[in-house]
């Protein structure tokens, strides 16, 4: 097959699909992925598509904002409610300023349910895509190669998957979760306390967390411990009240009268428990929760570190608009962008170590 010939059947699938992968292409004709390659380069050359990773737009998709035409990205997110419900906030309002429009999907933690949204909101031939995986940096290597496949500019959110797990390196923008650890234990320090204990739930978020406390145990030179304990977000069976008294009980045994605990649902329900059992919040236990999304509507309000979750929306968007709009080759650097939380202080916290308090 001729060079025109080939170049008109890629037009042809082009304008039929929205965008074109090389190793689909490469089958469809016939031929190896080096000369698919050299036809979109010359297709590109003549104005004609647009070359992306991994295959090829159209000019009208190829992230050019032009008045009379409206730019659509993609936005892939493991939940659409509590944590990330101000990132997709962030992200929409920052869209609405550049005249884009996001379109959504959920995979609900799901790696299976996450490909198969990438899949379908690239099939819908947007221009880039705002992603936050199921799987988070632990799991680097499982996500890389994944990674790796996309065809459209990417910017991680919460995410900061980098060499050797990938091909490339992407843009990311994501919260300095280790940084809000030290916010934790430098508050807690302030008040006097000196032993700590930690309780981290199965997320994501305690890779950063783990390095953090780390870190600042080390600086601050406090002795901390992190409990392997379970704690239950909510109900009242004794298996949850169970679980609740252990972590009290290692509290106790460490002579640790502060914690830090993530998430703010754990946290409320281990402060319900120990109020149960006679100890008063802060005085004989000063609590920190992690992600402030119900902190303040704890029966104490907690003190807690809160994540930039809205600015993190809004600022991923903007650096991939921005990419999009200077275009294949003449985008700045790639870009690792860390955003600092913040610590609001609330009733939960300012007791004072056991040795210091004086008795009734």
């Amino acid at each position: 097959m001729l060079a025109p010939e080939r170049h008109e059947l890629i037009l042809r699938s082009l304008r039929r699909h929205g965008r074109l992968r090389v190793a689909e292409l490469a089958a469809e004709l016939g031929v190896s992925a080096i000369t698919v390659r050299r036809d979109l380069a010359e297709l590109d050359s003549a104005g004609l598509l647009r070359r992306v990773h991994g295959g090829a737009v159209g000019t009208s998709a190829a992230g050019v904002i032009t008045t009379g035409s409206q730019l659509t990205v993609g936005l892939i997110v493991p939940s659409s409610t509590f944590y990330y419900t101000d990132v997709i906030r962030g992200a929409e309002a920052t869209a609405d300023r550049y005249g884009a429009r996001l379109v959504l999907g959920v995979s609900g933690y799901d790696v299976q349910v996450e490909q198969e949204r990438i899949d379908k909101i690239l099939g819908l031939g947007v221009a880039g895509l705002l992603l936050s995986t199921a799987l988070g940096d632990s799991h680097a290597a499982e996500v890389g190669q994944r990674l790796d496949a996309i065809d459209v500019p990417v910017v991680l959110m919460e995410r900061a998957f980098g060499f050797p797990d990938v091909e490339r390196e992407y843009d990311h923008v994501r919260t300095d979760h280790a940084y809000g650890a030290l916010l934790a234990l430098r508050h807690l320090v302030s008040l006097g306390h000196r032993r700590i204990g930690i309780n981290l739930n199965a997320s994501v978020t305690a890779y950063w967390l783990r390095q953090g406390i780390a870190e600042a145990a080390a600086t601050l030179g406090v002795d901390v411990f992190v409990s392997p304990v379970a704690l239950p977000a909510h109900g009242e069976d004794p298996d949850t009240i169970a679980q609740l008294d252990a972590f009290l009980a290692e509290c106790e045994s460490h002579g640790a009268a502060a914690v830090l605990v993530h998430s703010d649902e754990h946290a409320a329900s281990l402060v319900e428990r120990a109020m149960e059992r006679g100890l008063r919040v802060p005085e004989d236990l000063a609590v920190i929760a992690y992600n402030d999304e119900t902190a303040a509507l704890a029966v104490v309000p907690l003190t807690a570190v809160c994540p930039p979750k809205l600015q993190l929306g809004e600022t991923a968007c903007e650096l991939l608009l921005r990419r999009l709009k200077a275009g294949p080759g003449r985008g700045s650097a790639t870009q690792h962008l860390s955003l600092l939380p913040e610590l609001r202080v609330r009733s939960s916290c300012g007791a004072l170590p056991a040795r210091q308090r004086v008795a009734p």
